[in-house]
């Protein structure tokens, strides 16, 4: 019987998930400044009993400044690094093949 649950379940997220009505949850941090989706989930309340298991996780690895939501969304991607951007000189201007 777990199995057809399990089953039954999974369908249902990736049902929800397709319709945009599965629940994430959503860590911002804000060092590093990055944004986490955790999911998906078929309700809240399993969204909710996850959450102490991701913030542990991330507390470890050092991030600080930790503000958690649970929500229905759908997101592009499961990261997204604020403070990862462009680490290039602007002064400095490139030199290409034949130029002088």
């Amino acid at each position: 019987m777990k199995i057809v649950w399990h089953n039954l379940k999974e369908s249902l997220i990736n049902l929800f998930q397709n319709l945009g009505l599965a629940w994430w949850v959503e860590i911002v941090t804000q060092y590093p400044r990055c944004t986490y989706y955790f999911g998906p989930f078929l309700s809240s309340v399993d969204a909710k009993a996850a959450i102490k298991g991701y913030v542990e996780d991330l507390e470890q690895e050092g991030a600080q400044g930790i503000i958690v939501n649970v929500k229905r969304c759908k997101p592009n991607a499961l990261t997204i690094a604020d403070d990862l951007g462009e680490r290039i000189d602007r002064k400095v201007k490139p030199v290409f093949s034949g130029q002088m």
